[in-house]
């Protein structure tokens, strides 16, 4: 019986240390490589403007689009405007990466847009940021 015991035990101790993580200071390699990347970006950002002031919404997001679409990290930016709900809108934007991104928020027209469309929003603008999985 002390026998059996004894084995149970080293058996344990050898699973739990085959099977013991690696320590935080050694990160996988398939870690590391995805923190290191500098993916491709996606930006939805969900606007919703008070009803009544689409119009003015989409005229003032007009020169907002065409400068933004000349950005030199800029794939495409474009506007949606839910069919269902006339008063929410989406913006889906596509940048080379997390500079091109920094760059645009720097620029004078996204900051003068945001002034602009202040009074017609109806509750906080939703931005996620994604990577673009795939394209690197």
């Amino acid at each position: 019986m002390k026998t059996r015991i004894l084995i149970l035990s080293l058996l344990f101790a050898l699973v739990g240390f085959a099977c013991n993580p690696k320590s935080p200071s050694q990160p996988l390699q398939s870690e590391a490589s995805v923190q290191a990347a500098d993916y491709p970006k996606m930006i939805i950002a969900k606007v919703f403007i008070k009803q009544g002031s689409e119009a003015d919404f989409i005229n003032a997001a007009q020169l907002m689009i065409e400068n933004s679409n000349k950005e030199e990290g800029c794939m495409e930016y474009m506007l949606y405007q839910d069919p269902y709900e006339k008063s929410n809108f989406i913006f889906v934007e596509r940048y080379t990466n997390q500079a091109a991104i920094d760059l645009h928020f720097a620029t004078p027209y996204f900051k003068e847009f945001g002034d602009i469309i202040a009074d017609m929003i109806s509750k906080p603008v939703e931005i996620k940021i994604l990577d673009i999985a795939g394209e690197k």
